[in-house]
């Protein structure tokens, strides 16, 4: 295995080659595929009629409202269009959890790796364009969206030579979605370990801006089932010198509390604005969450049609 092909999995990219990540709502783009532009062609699906105006192909009259309107009226279409996506992958200190994990065990960033890999050669190989950005306090990395096979290289290895550090700050999504200049797919892939609020306002941002937005919420079982037994000693991920000697059993239930609580609020504001959100666990094979997931919306998607 080549370094930058580590987060290259076949088994995950099999399961998954049978779905698609389809765009819920309008995008833009360049060249046909299988999403609705919001410009307007003569291509795949009937979206109204217009008067009939010198110089208009007359392949596009529709002879039917002619016979009975006694008018000439054209056929527009929506064109259909491929999907550009920006992969945003969260490289925060905390994302290097756990900091010394056994051979069966893949810490938070080696997890979210894998998926932003993994959906970057899905989306390329339906015809997709995908681009990286991966960040913590600022933008560290950005790959601009390509749908060539050429660039998943330098998608994986871009991914492959980071070092999770800093603190996550959710800021840096509300100055990337503003600079994304056509509405397109947006994936968040992060712990979310962040100010909520801030977060909160740049999902709310990027939505206002019309982007189909997917949060991919990678949290460790240890995060989500605190199984501490024994006087612990906690150290921070993202602060220097933050260290906490305690009983966890003790503080067990007020932490789970918070914890779901945090979820509640996170999935709540995704709800309200019609985004995807998935918390997934790092116990869970990548495939199987990954799968689960685009099914999920596969479903939902045909099932509104």
């Amino acid at each position: 295995m080549t370094e930058s092909a580590k987060y290259f999995q076949p088994e995950v990219l099999s399961r998954i080659s049978r779905l698609e990540l389809r765009a819920r709502h309008v995008v833009e783009g360049f060249v046909s595929g299988m999403h609705k532009s919001p410009y307007k062609g003569f291509s795949v699906e009937f979206a109204s009629h217009r008067s009939y105006v010198p110089g208009d192909d007359i392949r596009h009259i529709d002879w039917r409202v002619y016979g009975k309107a006694d008018r000439f009226f054209i056929k527009e279409y929506e064109e259909e269009t491929n999907l550009r996506t920006h992969v945003l992958l969260d490289g925060s200190g905390s994302m290097a959890y756990p900091e010394h994990p056994s051979t069966d065990r893949m810490t938070k960033w080696d997890y979210a790796a894998t998926l932003a890999v993994s959906l970057a050669h899905l989306l390329v190989y339906q015809g997709d364009g995908v681009g990286l950005t991966l960040f913590d306090t600022q933008i560290r990395k950005q790959l601009p969206v390509s749908s060539s096979r050429a660039s998943l290289h330098a998608f994986s290895e871009a991914v492959q030579n980071a070092t999770p550090g800093d603190k996550t700050d959710a800021k840096v999504l509300a100055h990337v979605t503003g600079e994304v200049p056509r509405r397109g797919m947006i994936v968040l892939i992060s712990d979310l370990l962040t100010d909520i609020d801030d977060l909160v306002a740049g999902l709310q941002r990027a939505r206002y801006q019309q982007h189909d937005v997917l949060v991919l919420h990678v949290l460790d079982h240890d995060e989500l089932e605190f199984p501490f037994a024994d006087r612990t000693l906690f150290e921070g991920m993202e602060e220097i010198n933050q260290e906490v000697l305690t009983d966890p059993q003790a503080l067990r239930q007020s932490y789970l509390e918070a914890l779901n609580a945090f979820t509640r609020r996170v999935r709540r504001a995704c709800l309200e604005t019609r985004i995807d959100y998935a918390l997934i666990s790092t116990a869970d094979s990548v495939a199987v969450a990954l799968t689960t997931f685009l099914a999920t919306r596969m479903h939902r998607q045909r099932a509104k049609a």
